[in-house]
């Protein structure tokens, strides 16, 4: 795992980054689910992703540039683009267990019993 981080390139580390944060407010969800609380993993997953194809694209170019001035392009530029695609697998990575944990919060969301007030009616749980 180390060794395929550090093919990965710089790209790696702000997609490692947004996706731990973004499993800490998934983690946030879980244990007090609530309708409006699922903004901000959603941002984070997008923003993860972003990050992911962000830096999937500067290595492809990075890539690209360098196989350029070379004899034998072929070899470099697949094994760039494989190195480059790591990004992507990781911010996926982050993305699935992210939302395994968002599912376990919309699971307890969906158990949650209705409230009874004061005047004896039911209401949906705020949040």
């Amino acid at each position: 795992m180390g060794e395929a981080f550090r093919l990965g390139g710089f790209g790696m580390y702000p997609t490692l980054f947004f996706g731990i944060i973004l499993f800490g407010a998934a983690l946030g969800y879980a244990r007090n689910p609530g309708k409006g609380r699922l903004l901000l993993p959603a941002v984070l997953a997008l923003l993860t992703l972003t990050a992911g194809f962000l830096g999937f694209c500067t290595g492809i170019v990075t890539t690209l540039m360098y196989a350029a001035e070379a004899p034998n392009m072929a070899p470099l530029v697949a094994q760039g683009t494989a190195e480059s695609l790591i990004n992507v697998c990781l911010a996926l990575a982050m993305n699935v267990i992210g939302g395994i944990v968002v599912a376990v919060g919309a699971y307890r969301h969906g158990r949650r019993k209705p409230e009874i007030t004061q005047a004896g009616a039911t209401v949906a749980p705020t949040g």
